[in-house]
């Protein structure tokens, strides 16, 4: 099966979309089911909690594994056998007997879908270069930022009909979906001459040439820096919104989901933007956007000021992320051809790792204060910016000035 630039490009963007959902899915669509999984196990909150903690980390080791295993084995197999794992996992949740198990069986799901995550933006790489690059991703970005909207919503409408295990089970359909859809939809997008030796030394030193790589380093870091504002942002507005501004938490949920839109929008002007304005340019208006918003955010926090301010102020970082975004992973990708499985674990793992440093930071001073929080968004606005202008030979100023 093959491929073109030219074949059912929406298509194409819907399909490879489906299988980074997974990663969403598999971490959402369970949540309002928590109490009743408490309930059922005889647990306490924090082993609950463990459970989420461990899908995040299998969700990010396993795309430091899966991306090389593509590189080395093409992206096809890997895909089919990880799908076909990810129905069995997903089944085994369902029927865990004891909440250490389904502890591990997270981990083993949250392992198996990140290749979702990470081949298939490899597999975006392998097809497109340069501007269309950019279009392509921004267009699957923008669909992919679907699944965090519709999943928690999915897992509540399963719930109200249901018990907790059908989320599991539901789960474990879309893994066969997701099966099928590699046999009969996912070509072969890595020639066996364009694969890399099969050996750990090698893929050691594929993850050493990325990390010493100040160019890709640039785009990965300055995304992934200010992506960890996210994590801040899911860990911290519901106290925020519902504690100190008192908002219901159906006005929260709409709230929520606005900024999922702002990043999408974000994604689509991208799209159009893409092939009439350098991406580098893209990218820094991109982030001197979010830190004109953190400065804003920071100010409202630090006064306790006006609440419409703050979702404004929120929507525009959000907006900025949506930007952001594809166009970090365009230019990050665009000379890692040969090691495309590897860069793109490095540019789907910073988000998580940074992001679990910056979860806990917006707690520190309780659930009535939002100070924390605005210091976060402020940092890793700043930092972004900073690590940006350090790694990029090319000064920030420079690439302004050119375009």
């Amino acid at each position: 099966m093959k491929v073109t630039k030219k074949q059912n490009t929406l298509g194409f963007a819907l399909l490879l979309a489906s299988f980074s959902a997974l990663g969403p899915f598999t971490v959402d669509m369970y949540l309002s089911s928590l109490p009743e999984i408490m309930n059922y196990f005889q647990t306490n909150t924090s082993m609950i909690q463990t459970t989420l903690t461990a899908s995040l980390l299998g969700l990010g080791i396993g795309q430091f594994v899966m991306g090389p295993l593509s590189d080395i084995y093409g992206r096809r197999y890997p895909l089919l056998i990880s799908m076909i794992l990810y129905f069995m996992f997903s089944i085994a949740c369902a029927f865990a007997p004891t909440i250490e198990l389904f502890i591990g069986i997270r981990f083993a799901q949250g392992f198996v879908a990140s290749a979702g995550l990470v081949i298939s933006r490899a597999i975006v790489r392998d097809l497109y270069h340069g501007s269309e690059l950019t279009t392509f991703i921004s267009l699957l970005t923008m669909i992919s930022n679907v699944a965090p909207l519709i999943s928690p919503l999915a897992g509540s409408a399963v719930i109200a009909y249901t018990s907790w295990n059908h989320i599991f089970i539901s789960l474990g359909l879309l893994g066969i979906v997701l099966t099928l859809l590699t046999i009969w939809g996912i070509p072969e997008t890595l020639p066996a001459d364009k694969r890399i030796a099969g050996h750990f030394g090698k893929v050691i030193g594929n993850y050493k040439e990325l990390f010493g790589n100040r160019i890709f380093m640039s785009y990965a870091l300055g995304n992934g820096i200010l992506f960890a504002g996210v994590f801040a942002y899911v860990s911290a507005t519901p106290f925020i919104y519902q504690n100190m501004y008192g908002v219901s938490p159906i006005v929260f949920s709409i709230l929520f989901a606005l900024n999922g839109v702002a990043i999408m929008l974000g994604s689509q002007l991208v799209k159009y933007l893409a092939g009439h304005i350098d991406e580098r340019r893209i990218f820094v208006i991109g982030l001197l956007s979010a830190f004109v918003a953190s400065i804003v955010i920071l100010l409202i926090t630090l006064s306790s000021g006006s609440f419409i301010g703050l979702i404004i102020a929120l929507f525009l970082f959000a907006f900025a992320i949506g930007v952001i975004g594809p166009v970090s992973f365009s230019l990050a990708m665009e000379s890692q051809g040969h090691i495309a499985g590897s860069a793109s674990a490095v540019l789907g793992v910073l988000p998580f790792f940074l992001g679990s440093l910056t979860s806990p930071l917006v707690g520190l001073a309780g659930e009535y204060s939002a100070k924390p929080f605005g210091i976060v968004i402020f940092t890793v606005s700043l930092l972004s910016l900073i690590g940006y202008k350090v790694l990029n030979t090319t000064s920030t100023s420079k690439i302004i000035n050119n375009h």
